[in-house]
């Protein structure tokens, strides 16, 4: 089982008896609008749901399901609780490739024609075998979704359809300082050689034009809870050790003694460090500024030196 795909195959699985209790005691909830005659939503990642609750406002009740930036999103299990929740909600956002799959298996267990389901991967047109999950990074993402959200919550309250159209053209707008940040770091530093262990921010390495040097099999490896190969890690260290790379990019929410091992050898080799999330940062951030948290950490590492490990 890929660990990349954020559950382990047992929580995946949840046992279909025990979600099709949980969903039945909700079965009811997710045919109407909350009690406070709200749209029900759930995010299956908090940054979708943090998407929805900018473009829906004042008349959405939102839900994430995966929020913790202090855990592992890779060992995620789905409860009878979490069951409820995607059970009762009259729109889902959820990653897709895989990453969330256990969406789906709580979904099936309570199906409702009504229910309006937003599948990321579905959304942006990738094939089920996209390598790499992490698409929120991708700077064409999170629009996409916002439309996205904003048609489906028209059709679910036709009187607001204004509402929720105009709320999600400020979002796109907003997004406007990510992407100038984007592309003046590619201007200014095209080509920057970087060090990473998962490729959580690998579309955002790929949109801002840094060079991600690590090996691809060596970040599949430690995504998918892998141990890598003798020689990929030789050359990791390499880059460390040669000072090949600018800046070391990890993923702050999975750590083990081999990618502490990382850390510990580019810090000592004079290399800023940057740690990346999987889920959004929380309290005091959103969507938008988070994504721009995460390029000017990169750009104080490479112009400044200047570690970020914990936002």
């Amino acid at each position: 089982m890929r660990r990349s795909y954020r559950v382990l195959a047992a929580a995946l699985s949840v046992g279909v008896a025990l979600l099709a209790s949980a969903c039945s005691a909700a079965s009811g909830a997710g045919a109407s609008s909350g009690s406070s005659g709200k749209i029900v939503a759930v995010g299956a990642e908090n940054e979708y749901a943090n998407v929805i609750q900018q473009v829906g406002g004042k008349y959405v009740q939102v839900s994430a399901i995966m929020s913790n930036p202090n855990t592992d999103p890779h060992t995620f299990e789905a409860s009878a609780s979490v069951a409820r929740v995607v059970s009762a909600a009259q729109l889902v956002v959820q990653n897709g490739v895989g990453y969330d799959g256990f969406m789906n298996t709580i979904e099936n267990a309570s199906p409702s024609s009504s229910r309006k389901v937003i599948t990321v991967q579905n959304l942006l047109g990738l094939p089920a075998d996209t390598p790499n999950p992490h698409l929120w990074y991708k700077p064409v993402t999170m629009p996409a979704v916002a439309n996205a959200v904003a048609a489906d919550l028209a059709d679910l309250q036709p009187a607001h359809a204004s509402y929720f159209k105009a709320n999600a053209s400020a979002f796109v707008a907003s997004l406007t300082a990510w992407n100038n940040a984007i592309a003046a770091f590619k201007a200014k530093y095209p080509d920057t050689p970087v060090a990473t262990t998962e490729p959580v921010a690998d579309y955002m390495l790929q949109a801002v034009g840094a060079d991600n040097m690590t090996p691809w099999a060596l970040q599949a490896d430690i995504m998918n809870g892998t141990d890598p190969s003798a020689q990929d890690i030789a050359i990791q260290r390499s880059l460390f050790t040669q000072h090949k790379v600018k800046v070391f990019l990890y993923n702050q929410q999975v750590t083990d003694s081999l990618t502490e091992s990382f850390i510990s050898l580019a810090q000592a080799n004079g290399i800023p460090v940057v740690g990346v999330y999987e889920t959004m940062p929380v309290p005091g951030y959103d969507y938008q500024s988070w994504m721009l948290a995460e390029v000017q950490d990169l750009q104080k590492a490479v112009v400044s030196h200047v570690s970020t490990e914990r936002l």
